[in-house]
């Protein structure tokens, strides 16, 4: 059966599929004739190997058979004060930890080492700022200097070892500089990323506690300053707990008033700051603590080790995404994500390469063209970014017209995470890049890829709509309600066996019931993704929609996802997105929305009839699909996740609060008027 197609069509099958059979002939039969799009890389060692893959399959087999050799000869990238007395303590089921007993320091290996081997004069840190016509590079010895002297601020504050210093910073080098510090002292970190509303601050405030806040006097979007210090002032007036000072990073943009017990201006506690050595850490001593949205709406406060955490990363750098140290790697997102923990700070700094810190935006600053500027001016190896960016640039450049006038010839490899890399995506980039586009799968929780083409490894075949097999160390399965394991090709939950590998989750901030609850509970014995899916005969991976965007048409369970894969491969579609609407008959209808490409000057009218011709002919009349709704723009997160979950409860009437996370308030009220049009979203919050 045709590959790719069947990633497409074996996807609205039921999230149990009771009638699968009869479905699949069908598609079986009808793709056929279709055309092969199994894409095989550039890469000559993957040219004849088919799907047996050789050395990625070895790499794998270790990492799940030999979980402790296979981490424990990873530690040996990291510099530890005293090895660990065990790699994998599995004493305590569901709970495990690794490298119980080690001692090491974070920050140490991240920044101390490379100046110690070598490495003092090489670029750590690149800062582009668009919306601020700034360009800034920081070497490795000063960038020891200034996190060594930032430590000593926050010691003179009272900050000690394990105590809780909250980040609300926007994307400026000093904000890699405090976390470092922090990690340095052994302090537990939680980023909260800028701009966040009052009372989602002081959420976290009253949660983790932390001694001292630091904040920047703003940040910065195209066409706006947003002022940081009186929402943090703010915020800790809504909060019972009081930290005990803010230490505020002045810029020329707007400068923050200082008039509150407790308010310290950085330059000026650098000033006077005395540098501070690294403090040795337990390996299951917290490095950080990053809220991601609870159900209840509680932020859950997802806790990474500082051993685990270290390993992983470090493996992750070079197995995964093929970085050496000295070279150039870009993840254009923020340090308030877990993309920006990860894969802007500790990763890349692990492995002495350079990290580039960006604040702008992929389109608007000035144009298009942002990405392509910065790739071909530094040298970039490989850049990692969310499909969503790239959607919005092939909206505005759909011919790749700026892709063409720079020099990419260093770029590599691109990587995208964070949402569903739809495949039209993934064609246009790879199209206009030359150059391999690989999917990856992973979440706050994880901290890195679940699934991912390992081009550090074996540069694997890539399917499109798959993030491809799962890395080593994770056990992904697909298994049904009770837990039992689906066929291949079946949508069920996706899940990972237990024990997690390093550098993931290992528990909630002060919430450990909560954590086994929410993830280890339904499946015993595995970790919860939330996530629905399916794996094809090659054990390749296909992550369909969160679970709970399964939509119920007329009993039949659907994916929404594989309805935007079809709505995505239409020639004027740029993004989409597809919701499920109350229906008093079927229970809920299929809704899409889509964002057209620059230029198009087919009436909407014909598209959304076209758009509804296509999901008909290729998913078929089970889906019920009829309505689409042609808009400017998506509601989406600031890490660039659609905002699905609001615009079915706008829809359908029903309250919502506006998201913390939301990029542009402004796009909701453009959503209610959509819906308005068509009979939908009667009621206006007010």
């Amino acid at each position: 059966m045709n590959l790719h197609k069947a990633s497409l069509f074996r996807l609205f099958l039921s999230f149990f599929p009771r009638h699968a059979h009869t479905v699949l002939h069908t598609l079986r039969r009808s793709t056929a004739r279709g055309r092969d799009n199994t894409h095989r890389l550039r890469n000559p060692n993957a040219t004849d190997r088919g799907l047996n893959m050789g050395k990625y399959d070895e790499v794998y087999h270790r990492s799940i058979t030999d979980k402790e050799g296979f981490w424990g000869d990873a530690a040996r990238q990291i510099d530890w004060i005293k090895p660990a007395d065990k790699v994998l303590d599995d004493s305590n089921p569901p709970i495990y930890r690794w490298f119980r007993g080690g001692v090491l320091n974070t920050c140490y290996n991240a920044v101390d080492r490379h100046v110690e081997n070598g490495r003092a004069d090489q670029t750590a840190i690149i800062y582009d700022s668009p919306v601020t016509n700034t360009k800034r590079q920081v070497t490795y010895r000063e960038l020891l200097d200034q996190v060594s002297r930032f430590a000593g601020v926050l010691a003179a504050n009272g900050v000690t070892k394990g105590d809780r210093v909250i980040l609300y910073m926007p994307m400026i080098p000093e904000s890699l500089v405090a976390m470092l510090a922090c990690a340095r002292l052994g302090a537990i970190h939680s980023v909260v990323f800028g701009g966040f509303a009052a009372n989602e601050l002081a959420t976290r405030i009253n949660d983790c506690t932390p001694r001292v806040i630091v904040t920047a006097s703003c940040g910065i979007e195209p066409n706006r300053v947003i002022a940081y210090k009186p929402m943090v002032d703010e915020a800790i007036d809504l909060s019972t707990h009081k930290p005990e000072g803010v230490i505020v990073f002045q810029r020329p943009q707007a400068t923050a008033t200082l008039d509150r017990p407790g308010d310290r201006d950085w330059m000026e506690e650098m000033a006077k700051a005395e540098p501070h050595a690294c403090v040795p850490v337990e390996a299951t001593d917290p490095l950080y603590i990053l809220y991601t949205s609870g159900t209840t709406g509680q932020p859950k406060g997802v806790m990474r080790d500082n051993g685990g955490h270290a390993v992983a990363l470090k493996w992750s750098m070079q197995a995964i995404y093929d970085v050496n140290p000295g070279e150039v790697f870009w993840s254009a997102s923020d340090v308030g994500w877990v993309v920006g923990h990860s894969y802007i700070v500790y990763a890349p700094l692990l492995q002495g390469a350079t990290t580039i810190v960006f604040e702008g935006k992929p389109v608007g600053t000035p144009d298009a063209s942002t990405f392509w500027r910065i790739i071909s001016e530094y040298k970039v190896v490989s850049f990692f970014t969310a499909p969503t960016a790239f959607r919005a640039i092939r909206r505005d450049d759909p011919e790749g017209e700026f892709i063409r006038k720079y020099d990419l010839s260093s770029l590599r490899t691109l990587f995208l995470a964070g949402e569903r890399a739809d495949p039209a995506t993934i064609q246009w980039a790879e199209e206009h890049l030359k150059v391999p586009v690989i999917d990856n799968w992973w979440q706050t929780e994880t901290g890195w890829a679940i699934a991912a083409n390992c081009r550090g490894i074996e540069l694997l075949p890539v399917k499109f709509g798959s993030p491809t097999r799962a890395a080593p160390g994770w056990d992904v399965q697909v298994l049904d309600e009770d837990g039992h394991p689906m066929e291949a090709g079946k949508i069920g939950s996706l899940v990972c066996k237990l024990p997690l590998p390093p550098g993931t989750l290992v528990s909630l901030w002060n919430a450990e019931k909560r954590y086994v609850d929410s993830y280890l509970t339904d499946f015993p014995g595995y970790y919860k993704t939330g996530d629905a899916g399916f794996l094809d005969d090659d054990h390749y991976v296909y992550v369909m929609t969160r679970t709970d965007d399964i939509i119920n048409v007329a009993g039949h369970r659907l994916s929404t996802g594989a309805m935007e894969e079809v709505l995505a491969n239409h020639p004027a579609v740029a993004e989409c997105a597809v919701i499920g609407i109350a229906d008093e008959l079927k229970g809920q209808m299929p809704l899409g929305f889509v964002v057209l490409k620059a230029g198009i000057t087919t009436s909407p009218e014909v598209i959304e009839k076209e758009c509804a011709a296509l999901v008909r002919e290729q998913i078929g009349p089970v889906a019920a699909y009829k309505q689409t709704v042609v808009v400017q723009r998506l509601p989406k997160t600031r890490s660039g996740k659609i905002l699905r979950g609001t615009m079915q409860k706008i829809a359908d009437n029903e309250e919502y609060k506006m998201p913390a996370t939301i990029d542009d308030p402004g796009i909701l009220p453009e959503i209610q008027e959509a819906l308005e049009d068509i009979g939908l979203a009667t009621r206006r919050q007010g």
